[in-house]
């Protein structure tokens, strides 16, 4: 009878000490979004939006441990042309050329760790791009229920080659710089 209850006792000690060093993590999805896309020229840039399809944090206490964000490649926009040109550059963002949105429709952010300083996490993830994968670190500033971020990514690094000066030699004013430009904005 002691054993048993000393096992009880036991058990119940563990299961409390358990609960303090096992903090329950939340998953916030997104509710609302803005991605804003900037692709610079030579002779100037372009600019557009791009949806999210769904995304979420995971979190611990203040403290982001994790999270997931697919963006529709299909829904690529562009906000600087109208009529025909803009067609043609939407038309040309969704071919193999660049996103190849008939066979990649989506793109995937995953994060693996974040460390907080003050409302800003310095952000440690994977980015999926044309079904490449690579790694990426970035800022993402909370504030209440509102996360914003500024990426820069390199397009060559997922295959996308169309127009690079690092690739192409003699492109002269038909040159595309590798780097893109994306604004973020969460509301969760």
């Amino acid at each position: 009878m002691k054993k048993t209850i000393k096992n009880a006792l036991i058990l119940t000690v563990a299961t409390a000490a358990s609960s303090f060093t096992n903090p329950v993590t939340e998953r916030m999805e997104v509710k609302e979004s803005t991605i804003s896309w900037v692709g610079k020229k030579v002779t100037g840039k372009h600019t557009g939006t791009i949806n999210l399809k769904e995304g979420y944090l995971e979190m611990e206490g203040e403290n982001i441990v994790g999270g997931a964000f697919v963006m529709d490649m299909t829904s690529i926009q562009v906000t600087d042309l109208s009529g025909e040109w803009k067609d043609k550059l939407e038309g040309h963002l969704n071919s193999d050329d660049f996103f190849g949105t008939a066979n990649h429709p989506t793109a995937t952010l995953v994060i693996e760790s974040a460390t907080k300083s003050e409302s800003t996490f310095s952000v440690n993830g994977k980015i999926t791009i044309k079904g490449v994968t690579e790694p990426i670190t970035f800022d993402l500033k909370m504030e209440g229920s509102t996360g914003t971020t500024a990426l820069k990514i390199d397009r060559t690094k997922f295959g996308i080659r169309y127009g690079s000066g690092s690739f192409f030699d003699n492109l002269g004013d038909k040159t595309i710089y590798d780097d893109f430009d994306l604004d973020v904005t969460l509301k969760f």
